[in-house]
């Protein structure tokens, strides 16, 4: 791809070999909703993804990572996504990817001994838990209901969250709780007596890793060293970490609907019907082509919020902007991919129908496209009124 070196062409080949000969072949109808089993697979892979020297490329190399810039990652993360079992294998999935940087930049020295080297090195998965039940949290985590006060040398927490991805067989949790001095992250061990995963929330997304969990904290207590960063920066640091996290899904995704697209273009040149190919359909043509589009157009903004991350700027606006874009483009290809497919497409003889659930999901996940476009909205408007004035 163009602006990539030939070091980082040869890795995304060596990735797609890595998927296509290792992951693809493991993928099992019995890993939908089934966290526990898709651990045992994931846990296959991870040594064989290690020793291919395709293990964690958003580290750092001096932690034992691959260190790529964003623009190298793009091209990596998109062909580890053509499997729902390429990020996890490879240490790059959400949310302990995110959670990783999160605990490098604002942990402390004993945090990353007890919870980052240990996430980093695949023993251990974690979540962030930030979702709430209505009344409490969701598109806006201003309105945050779970508590931490002080008690002693620690915090006490009370409350609950859902749709936390991750929460099934988690060793920690990055918690986020309002506090007298404002929102602030604790990180909970998983089997501390007041934490409990309530249950596991059936989605339409059919392969997270850990499933999406409701987590009740009831007297739950933490020493203060359970603090991640500081008191009352918990909303600075959640926005820290969406940023990157909503790039590097449309990075992964894009895997996943450029897999669908290749399967239904492989079955429509197949497919005969009414004595012609289905290819030699106008219709299909058609749908094919607005298919590359929206691909090409989602690669190019992915690419671009990419180097300006790599040039250190400011992209609150261009990841939001992409975010959106994507996530619809996405869901639109892997839309046509089971509609050209007909009823094929929508069984689970195939993966298209499963890659569109997982898909039509990201509509949702990391900030709802409606918010996203409210909010942009009024930036942009904010800038107009005062470039008039």
């Amino acid at each position: 791809m163009s602006g990539q070196s030939q070091q980082a062409a040869d890795l995304r080949q060596r990735v797609r070999h890595f998927i296509e000969t290792e992951a693809i072949p493991r993928e099992d109808l019995a890993h939908v909703h089934d966290p526990v089993a898709l651990d045992r697979t994931l846990a296959q892979l991870r040594p064989i993804a290690r020793a291919q020297g395709l293990y964690l490329p958003q580290f750092p190399v001096k932690h034992g990572g691959l260190g790529l810039s964003w623009t190298e990652r793009a091209g990596v993360l998109e062909e580890a996504g053509r499997s729902y079992l390429g990020p996890g294998a490879m240490n790059c999935a959400a949310p302990d990817q995110p959670n990783m940087i999160s605990l490098l930049v604002n942990g402390t020295e004993a945090q990353k001994q007890t919870y980052l080297w240990p996430l980093a090195n695949g023993d251990i998965r974690s979540c962030f838990a930030m979702t709430e039940p209505h009344p409490g949290a969701g598109s806006d985590p201003s309105m945050l209901k779970t508590t931490a006060v002080q008690s002693g040398d620690g915090w006490i927490i009370n409350g609950r969250k859902w749709f936390i991805t991750g929460a099934v067989g988690a060793r920690f949790a990055i918690v986020l709780v309002q506090t007298s001095e404002g929102p602030t992250q604790l990180l909970v061990d998983a089997h501390n007596p007041g934490f409990k995963v309530v249950r596991a929330i059936r989605s339409m997304d059919p392969y997270a890793i850990g499933g999406h969990g409701e987590i009740e904290f009831h007297g739950c207590f933490v020493h203060s060293d359970a603090v991640l960063g500081q008191v009352g920066k918990g909303l600075v640091y959640a926005q820290q970490r969406l940023e990157p996290a909503r790039l590097s899904h449309c990075m992964r995704l894009m895997g996943l609907a450029t897999r669908a697209l290749e399967l239904a273009q492989a079955y429509v040149n197949e497919r005969s019907s009414f004595s012609q190919r289905l290819a030699e359909l106008q219709l299909v043509q058609g749908m094919v082509a607005d298919c590359h589009i929206d691909l090409y157009a989602s690669r190019l903004m992915t690419l671009d919020c990419a180097a300006r991350m790599d040039a250190s700027q400011s992209v609150k606006t261009e990841t939001a902007m992409t975010k959106v874009f994507v996530s619809e483009a996405l869901n639109r290809v892997a839309d046509r991919a089971a509609q050209l497919m007909g009823a094929l497409g929508m069984s689970e003889d195939t993966p298209v129908s499963l890659i569109l659930r997982e898909l039509r999901s990201f509509r949702i996940y990391d900030g709802a496209s409606e918010l996203h476009r409210a909010t942009l909205g009024r930036r942009f408007l904010k800038i107009s009124a005062s470039s008039t004035t």
